[in-house]
């Protein structure tokens, strides 16, 4: 499939873009390029091959949800310019 400079035009203008004539035709040969290679990609052969869901058998591993103790309320809001009924109180924003 080879592509017009029309069809650049057309996706140009649905990007909301102004291009030149240069940058048409370098759009146009990049978009080419990226067809052409979909194209390769698309007539790989594929006998023989089984299906894959990685590249590896890896999985993640995780650490134990464990609760553990945190710092008590009046340590945190120690420093705190203000408080309100046991939190911050901030500023208010809007």
């Amino acid at each position: 499939m080879q592509v017009s400079s029309e069809e650049i035009l057309h996706i140009a203008n649905l990007a909301n873009l102004n291009l030149n004539e240069e940058e048409i035709e370098k759009y146009k040969k990049d978009l080419q390029d990226i067809l052409n290679f979909a194209n390769v990609v698309n007539n790989a052969k594929l006998d023989g091959l089984t299906e894959t869901i990685g590249a590896n058998e890896s999985c993640n591993v995780f650490r134990k949800d464990e609760v553990i103790e945190s710092l008590k309320r009046e340590e945190l809001l120690q420093n705190a310019e203000e408080q309100q009924e046991g939190m911050f109180k901030i500023p208010k924003v809007i």
